[in-house]
């Protein structure tokens, strides 16, 4: 499996499928790079090179004891741009995969990136915006207390499967589980800081290329109102997208739709 060493000595693992201009993808907490897998196998049918990277301290990555935090990822995220000689790349992030999108672009600029896409991302700073400590300290508590649980638990309100009429898919939360356990105890303990304190204001300002900011009206993790809605307030070039209904996790519960919506906005 191929990994890449960051400047303080970490080995993270990614993929890296197909031929084509390149799409970088980073994934939300507590996951891996293989909750993108429906959206990498469906742009890499259609031309495009797909990179997906395990953040540190997540799935096969090094489990770091220090440097989980959001100028860390993004510097990790920047060594693999090096690594594998990337340009005129469309990057996609995921919740806190948003927010190390933004702090990427903010921190290392846009003249490698040619397109960005925030899904259910984080910024502008969940903290910030309204979202009380309380609820951060309570998923903390869980993660000291019982990760194992704690993870299978969060898979309905991710997914939208405590809803009233939902269709739930044990595989699905199977998976979630799955990749959450591979990740190490303590960075994923510290990344709960890192996507709830974590202020992008100043990286979303700094913007300057398009930016795709897709967002389910029914994510009770990352509520639309104060991520969003805020955000496109924030950057030089945005378009919303808004899926009724849909959940935190929509790239798997309403991916064909997704994905058609990212295949237009890259292509445009």
């Amino acid at each position: 499996m191929p990994y890449f060493a960051t400047d303080d000595g970490t080995d993270l693992f990614y993929k890296d499928w197909g031929t084509g201009q390149p799409v970088v993808f980073s994934h939300g907490w507590p996951l891996s790079a293989d909750a993108w897998d429906a959206q990498m196998l469906f742009l890499g049918q259609h031309g495009y090179r797909v990179i997906a990277h395990d953040r540190r301290g997540h799935g096969r990555s090094d489990q770091t004891w220090d440097g989980n935090n959001m100028d860390s990822y993004a510097d990790d995220l920047d060594t693999l741009f090096d690594v594998l000689d990337l340009d005129d790349v469309i990057m996609v992030g995921h919740s806190t995969g948003g927010g190390e999108v933004a702090r990427f672009l903010g921190r290392h600029g846009t003249d490698r990136v040619a397109k960005a896409v925030l899904l259910g991302a984080v910024p502008p700073g969940l903290l910030k915006s309204g979202v009380p400590m309380a609820a951060f300290d309570s998923i903390r508590a869980g993660v000291e207390a019982n990760r194992s649980q704690f993870y299978m638990d969060l898979t309905m309100a991710f997914y939208g499967y405590n809803r009233d009429g939902a269709e739930v898919s044990e595989a699905v939360r199977q998976s979630f589980w799955m990749q959450g356990m591979m990740g190490g105890h303590k960075p994923q303990y510290d990344c709960i800081k890192a996507f709830s304190e974590t202020d992008f204001t100043a990286d979303l300002k700094a913007i300057d290329i398009p930016v795709l900011v897709a967002h389910g009206d029914d994510d009770q993790i990352v509520p639309i109102d104060l991520s969003a809605k805020l955000s496109v307030e924030l950057l030089h070039d945005a378009r919303l997208k808004i899926y009724p209904g849909a959940p935190h996790g929509l790239a798997t519960t309403h991916a064909a739709a997704f994905n058609a919506d990212l295949l237009a906005f890259i292509r445009d």
